[in-house]
This record gives structure tokens, C-alpha cells and sequence, in this order.
């Protein structure tokens, strides 16, 4: 479905015309595509800007996927993706995304837009384990702004001990104890 909102190159005018669209003001660049520059962004808009890196086979993670639900403002630079399609696949290499070629099981993934993206849970649990500051940095933000989420991640961390830095992942999601107190005051 073509969105009146969201321009793809080629689809309806050309990556040349939509990069002169965006020199004059009209347009502004959205994950794969444009919208119109004085159009509110939407987690819906988000996910369907990046329909043409997912495809069907591939989900949005980690900074991608909070990117797509508004936990932050900032496209990532580079996306991250993790496999959703039951066969391997032969991925590409390039600047804009980053590949991970291991299954992500279905109760992990929700569609936005036509497109897979990682639950909210599930996406604030990878942040927290990623190891990289900035997502750790971006997981405690988004734990204290929705502490309901925060302690939807420790859960699913809870049931999968197994992954890789899920006890470290954990105590980067528990609450500050000064906000406790404040808030219990």
C-alpha cells in the first residue's frame, strides 16, 4: 500500500526528485524514504520507513526498534536487524544495517505497519544486554520514563537466563533507589 505521507525512490518520483524536494523544504528524510516535512512522525510511519531494508524476512531490534517506538527521537545510524524467516539468509553487507542471522521467535516480534519489529519488552531487554554504552544508556532512560516496561524486560529476562549478559542486562533495568524513595514518599 502506498502511503500518501512516505516516499520511496521510484515509486512515485525519483531519488533525485525527492533529494530536491528535501533541498527546497518540502520533504525530510525518514529511515528508507521521505515524508512531508511539517508531518508529525508516528511509530507507524517509522516502521513503514524501513519496509524496504526489512522486507518480510527480517525484524528491527535494539536501537532500531525503540527508534520505531518513540523510546527515542534519533534515527540510528546504522540499523540493526535479526532474522524473523524460518531459512538462513545471505545477507548483505553495508553501512546501514547491521545483520544478526540468528531466529527470532515469534512471541519476540510484532508487526508495525507491514513491517517486523521486536516487542517493546524485548527490545528494552536487548538494549540493557547489548553491552554498548549507548544502548545501555538508552535503556535506563527508557526504564525510568515507563517503569511498567522496565519490569516487563526484567521478566523476560527472567525466563530466558540463558541469553548472553541477561544478569547484567537486569541490573541496568532495576530502578534507582533514590527514585524509589521519591516516588514511595
Amino acid at each position: 500500500m502506498v502511503s500518501p505521507f512516505l516516499y520511496f525512490p521510484d515509486e512515485r518520483l525519483s531519488l533525485a526528485e525527492l533529494t530536491a524536494a528535501c533541498l527546497d523544504g518540502h520533504l525530510v528524510a525518514l529511515g528508507e524514504g521521505f515524508i512531508p516535512a511539517d508531518a508529525v512522525e508516528t511509530p507507524w510511519m517509522r516502521a513503514r520507513s524501513l519496509l524496504t531494508l526489512l522486507g518480510s524476512r527480517w525484524a528491527a531490534t535494539r536501537g532500531s526498534a525503540a527508534w520505531v517506538h518513540g523510546a527515542t527521537a534519533h534515527e540510528p545510524a546504522c540499523h540493526h536487524l535479526q532474522r524473523v524467516s524460518p531459512t538462513r539468509l545471505r545477507t548483505l553487507s553495508g553501512s546501514r544495517a547491521e545483520y544478526h542471522d540468528v531466529r527470532m521467535p515469534s512471541a519476540d516480534v510484532e508487526v508495525v505497519a507491514g513491517v517486523h519489529v521486536s516487542t517493546r519488552p524485548r527490545t528494552l531487554a536487548d538494549l540493557a544486554r547489548s553491552g554498548a554504552d549507548a544502548d545501555e544508556e538508552l535503556a535506563r532512560e527508557w526504564a525510568r520514563r515507563e517503569p511498567d516496561l522496565a519490569s516487563a524486560a526484567r521478566e523476560w529476562l527472567s525466563r530466558h537466563p540463558r541469553f548472553p549478559h541477561a544478569r547484567r542486562a537486569a541490573g541496568v533495568l532495576e530502578p534507582d533507589q533514590d527514585e524509589v524513595t521519591r516516588y514511595t514518599s
